[in-house]
């Protein structure tokens, strides 16, 4: 399975964006599926992530605006973020990890906020 992130660009501190994930299969037995960003000179992190049954866990920074959800139908996993700020900027890219025991990681799509 591979992944294809794309959505990102340049947007305004308080704009929102959407990120979508897309997998060449099926997700529907992929156990977790996560959204990680590289910001300029630092490490990379992870966002956001969304397990087989549907939990999810999001970083302090992002938790109330940014929501991770996944569509098994599409074979898709979104990260819709709001109120974003200049510190969201980075690059942004999905990684996913199979109950098979497989894993593969995405390339990534930039975002950028600034005024």
């Amino acid at each position: 399975v591979q992944l294809q992130a794309s959505g990102g660009g340049s947007v305004q501190p308080g704009g929102s964006q959407r990120l979508s994930c897309v997998a060449s299969g099926s997700i529907e037995d992929v156990n977790f599926i996560g959204w990680y960003r590289r910001p300029p000179e630092k490490e990379r992190e992870l966002v956001a992530f969304i397990n087989k049954d549907g939990g999810r866990s999001y970083i302090d920074s992002v938790k109330g605006r940014f929501t991770i959800s996944r569509d098994n139908a599409k074979n898709t996993v979104y990260l819709e973020m709001n109120n974003l700020q200049p510190e969201d900027t980075g690059n942004y890219f999905c990684h996913a990890r199979a109950l098979a025991g497989w894993s593969t990681w995405g390339q990534g799509t930039q975002v950028t906020v600034s005024s």
